[in-house]
């Protein structure tokens, strides 16, 4: 038996807060590809799951008062999880792979420790630069302005013990597979990876931490934890049984088909994973496809930024199918696209109320008008009138299939809509409802609205992998049984029954009022955000509990533009990433005289904004009277050894 296999992942996604449409940009569109398959009579799998380890999991999890896994089983199993969101989604995929699971820490551990024994994983100690929000090490000449450059926040110098992958001794033959195959898409990625990255130097890789226990220990030497991306990338083979016992499909899935990654982490996907199979000696992936950002306002949306959109909240305004169409419709997958509620009512209005379900509508209305549920089998075509809809019809799946092929799904969607324009115009064309008024014409009017039908059912078997509940509906709408909603029936005119049973149901898409949506989106939004609570004229020490003192490291300090009292404070607070707090104090001390000191930061106090610059909470001073009988305002400061990130009570 000639088995057709599919194997399409998304990247397990770090669960340090709840998911957002971002998160669910890619995936939708790893669904919409793995249904794609499966529509051509491929046997799919379609992996998606969590990254769950790392330093940033352990501090956020100590910040709530409970354990790592009691912090990750809350995002990924809790209400509005992730799980969750991929229900609501409608996501297909057949397996969901979590770092936590046992069987994954099995092959990771047996991994690490056959790349030590073979000379590709060795022991020494790492000194650099280090992201916490990344959890990435850098050099100095890899920094932008100093800065980590994925994320553009704030590093810190790092020195531990740690195990290094030999990933140099891999630059090589990972250079010739972006140069010289079309291993790494889009293309314009390629340039970045080699001459970033490879050209400069391929620098080992460090592969264990000892500065944080939050995750998988390195079997041989336990006061070690592997580091992220040995841990998180080998879930591509260990969620097929790579090395544990869990699953067998190895033999059967790999290598993957095409990894969907962010364009963030398209460096560990195209450079480390590559050089790590190339150690392990495995078959390499056919294809790494980096994808653009969902920006909002101009900037990648991001929960530190305070810019995500809630899926929750537009899918039950409009509809999950309609959220799916607009993110796969409105921009190229490769490149950014900017999101906002103007651009999604628009496409719900413009191709989903107007054009699909307008001819589903007037369609199936019109059947039941002029004929009842079913039409006659009398029919007369007009080969003048109906040829250039039918060939249209004819040749719509392979533009579509030469388009999907590519990932290229704005426009494969494109070339389905290009028939629902054409049918609406046949309509306008052939005027059924002047047709009706003659009995001798019902033929000719039998037959015309036979081919919208026609265009119908080919065009929602070719609309399923990216609205399924949908297509289900339109099919039923229009009697079309199993057998004419195949991939190879959507290659074939004229398979839909003439007695097929039509029945005019719901209004697929309302039309919406953009102005007034607008207006009572921006009120749900507020409402679902949490409310603000005001301090009480009094409070009692339960009250006080709740303000969090810390003491924080000033990394650095600087002058605020136009302003004669506010300094810049850039704080290590403890926390995953710097902390950035405004305080009036300019007048009392320069700020180069207070880098490296030891001082008391307010960090659950709302942000607010000063001279257009957001401080997220309050240095604590106090005021003494001098020898002069003037004011001082004086920063409370501890002694430089104290480590940041200490409470105070």
């Amino acid at each position: 038996m000639n088995r057709k296999t599919f194997y399409i992942t998304t990247p397990i996604y770090y669960p340090s807060d709840k998911l957002h449409i971002g998160h669910a940009y890619c995936t939708v569109a790893a669904d919409a590809m793995a249904r794609y398959k499966r529509l051509q009579g491929y046997e799919v799998m379609f992996l998606t799951g969590t990254d769950e380890h790392g330093q940033k999991i352990e501090q956020k999890a100590k910040a709530a008062g409970v354990t790592p896994q009691q912090y990750v089983d809350n995002i990924v199993k809790g209400p509005r999880g992730v799980l969750d969101l991929w229900k609501l989604m409608n996501i297909s995929n057949t397996r969901f792979i979590r770092t936590t699971d046992d069987y994954h820490v099995e092959s990771v551990q047996k991994i690490f420790k056959q790349l030590y024994d073979q000379g590709d994983i060795y022991k020494g100690k790492y000194v650099g630069k280090y992201c916490t929000d990344c959890e990435a090490f850098w050099t100095e000449t890899q920094l932008v302005d100093g800065k980590c450059p994925d994320c553009g926040r704030a590093v810190r110098d790092a020195e531990e013990e740690a195990y290094f992958f030999r990933l140099s001794k891999y630059a090589d033959r990972v250079r010739d597979l972006l140069v010289n195959t079309d291993f790494l898409e889009p293309r314009s990625r390629v340039n970045e990876m080699v001459n970033n990255f490879i050209d400069p130097g391929l620098e080992d890789l460090c592969v264990s931490r000892t500065s944080f226990t939050w995750g998988i220990p390195v079997s041989f030497d336990p006061k070690h934890v592997v580091y992220v991306w040995v841990d998180a990338l080998t879930n591509y083979i260990n969620a097929l049984g790579y090395e544990n016992a869990k699953y067998d499909d190895y033999d059967d899935f790999w290598p993957a088909d095409v990894h969907f990654v962010g364009k963030e982490i398209v460096r560990f996907h195209s450079i480390i994973w590559p050089a790590l199979l190339m150690a392990l000696d495995l078959p390499l992936p056919q294809k790494v496809y980096g994808h653009g950002w969902l920006l909002l306002d101009g900037g990648k949306m991001s929960k530190s930024k305070g810019n995500v959109v809630d899926p929750y909240l537009l899918s039950e305004r409009y509809g999950v199918d309609a959220l799916r169409y607009f993110l796969l419709r409105e921009f190229p997958f490769g490149t950014d696209g900017n999101f906002s509620n103007e651009a999604l009512i628009g496409r719900i209005n413009t191709d989903l109320a107007n054009d699909l379900g307008n001819l589903v509508s007037r369609t199936t209305a019109m059947v039941g008008k002029y004929f009842g549920p079913t039409l006659p089998g009398e029919q007369e075509t007009d080969p003048a009138l109906d040829g250039e809809l039918e060939a249209m019809a004819r040749g719509l799946r392979d533009a579509y299939e030469g388009q999907m092929e590519h990932y290229a799904f704005q426009n494969g969607l494109a070339e389905v809509f290009k028939l629902i324009g054409r049918a609406n115009k046949y309509i306008d064309e052939n005027k059924p409802w002047v047709l009706a008024r003659e009995e001798a014409q019902r033929p000719r009017l039998a037959r015309v609205l036979y081919n919208l039908l026609e265009c119908v059912r080919i065009s929602a078997i070719l609309l399923t992998p990216f609205m399924p509940e949908t297509c289900a509906k339109i099919f039923a709408q229009i009697g079309a049984a199993p057998e004419a909603c195949t991939w190879d029936s959507a290659a074939q005119w004229g398979l839909l029954p003439p007695d097929a049973p039509i029945a005019k149901g719901e209004n697929l898409f309302p039309r919406i009022d953009l102005e007034k949506e607008l207006k009572e989106l921006e009120e749900a939004t507020k409402a679902a955000a949490p409310a603000e609570e005001t301090a009480p004229e009094y409070i009692t020490i339960d009250d006080f509990s709740k303000v969090r003192f810390v003491t924080a490291k000033v990394l650095a300090c600087e002058a605020v533009k136009k302003s004669k009292k506010l300094l810049r404070f850039t704080l290590d607070c403890g926390e995953a990433a710097p902390r950035q707090i405004l305080s009036g104090i300019h007048e009392y001390y320069e700020p180069e005289e207070l880098v490296g000191k030891t001082v008391v930061a307010c960090t659950n106090l709302a942000p607010r904004k000063m001279m257009g610059l957001e401080s997220n909470g309050m240095l604590i001073s106090a005021v003494k009277e001098e020898p002069d009988g003037s004011e001082k305002l004086h920063l409370l400061m501890l002694d430089d050894q104290v480590p940041a990130g200490y409470g105070l009570c």
